[in-house]
């Protein structure tokens, strides 16, 4: 199994971890991701990791979509991605949630599902550069005909010459967008995923598939299909108190990271069997009782998507995720041991 690296999103000062990611490249990592939220973007990190690095692959996850047009997405790519030699940017791309795109982008949330599918094919006719770029979608359309348009919208074509196969991973997590992700991306970035997930998940895969087959008449396969998970990690010899370090991103995403009747993060919550828990971590979160909602988060479902505790029981519990059908993992961790302890479980050396 590959691994990669997650640095994140900045706090209140952005703080690029240069020298954990070139100890991950030296430790055989594969990819470095980065993040985006309502502070630090996810694509200029990426560019000064590019001169710092020289081989590990920079990948977004993710790039809201609302953020950018897909045109701007698709010249953010192609720029780091020349700049780190070629061949070495992957596409990351999300929706986010409905607070940010409409409170902090004052863009619409309208229909996600076609809102990827358009972005998705304008931003591979970009990268391709086989005719200048025209659109007819259902949420975006090339050129923009729309209201307050003069009419005099053009058809262009890149004047960079891009890398045609940068590779676009979709972040997403129910079942109808699932399957769009296995028909139109090259990877996955899945929400919410565990060992023990798959068997729910495989058959949208496989639908996905058969659906890209019959669109395109070239055979689309699970082993054309990149699934990268992501677990954070945190070596500590009391297993209790690094659970519970863990537990206030929990309750801030669970309770706070999204509507009351709009929350992706609860919702994978609840089909993980933590109904009753992720009802009262919002209740209280919302309430304004973050102490309480932290308090509520179970042990056993921090357990269930991290690995924590010391070396020994990181590297046995690994064995299920190297098990659990996905082709990568991403480690989300600023602990440099825990950078060594992933690259000895998963035996990179």
């Amino acid at each position: 199994m590959k691994l990669g690296l997650s640095i994140g999103y900045s706090g209140a000062q952005l703080d690029i971890p240069v020298a954990l990611v070139q100890r991950a490249e030296e430790l055989g990592y594969d990819t470095a991701w980065t993040a985006e939220a309502y502070g630090s973007d996810a694509v200029t990190p990426l560019a000064y990791l590019a001169a710092l690095t020289k081989r590990i692959r920079l990948g977004t996850g993710i790039m809201q979509l609302a953020a950018r047009t897909p045109a701007n997405a698709a010249m953010a790519a192609a720029t780091v991605d020349a700049l780190a030699g070629g061949g070495r940017f992957i596409a990351g791309l999300g929706v986010s949630g409905p607070q940010i795109v409409e409170g902090w982008y004052g863009e619409p949330w309208g229909r996600p599902y076609y809102r990827l599918k358009d972005y998705t094919e304008i931003m591979r006719k970009i990268f391709r550069r086989e005719a200048p770029v025209t659109h007819a979608g259902r949420e975006i359309s090339l050129p923009y005909a729309g209201e307050g348009a003069m009419g005099v919208g053009k058809p262009l074509k890149s004047i960079l010459h891009m890398n045609p196969d940068i590779p676009i991973y979709l972040a997403t997590g129910n079942e109808s967008t699932v399957k769009l992700t296995a028909e139109i991306a090259d990877g996955w970035l899945p929400m919410g995923f565990v060992p023990g997930a798959m068997e729910e998940y495989a058959p949208w895969l496989e639908e996905g598939f058969r659906r890209a087959t019959e669109r395109t008449g070239r055979p689309k396969s699970r082993a054309d299909f990149t699934i990268q998970a992501s677990v954070h990690v945190r070596v500590a010899e009391d297993v209790r108190a690094a659970l519970a370090e863990l537990k206030p991103e929990v309750a801030l995403y669970v309770g706070g990271m999204g509507h009351r009747d709009k929350n992706f993060h609860k919702d994978q919550m609840i089909r993980r069997g933590f109904a009753e828990a992720a009802e009262r971590v919002q209740e209280l979160y919302l309430a304004g009782r973050k102490e309480e909602a932290i308090a509520a988060v179970p042990d056993e479902w921090v357990d269930m998507k991290s690995l924590v505790g010391p070396p020994a029981r990181i590297r046995e519990r690994y064995r299920a995720w190297e098990e659990s059908g996905a082709d990568a993992l991403t480690v989300r961790s600023r602990q440099p041991e825990a950078i060594e302890v992933m690259a000895q479980a998963a035996r990179l050396n």
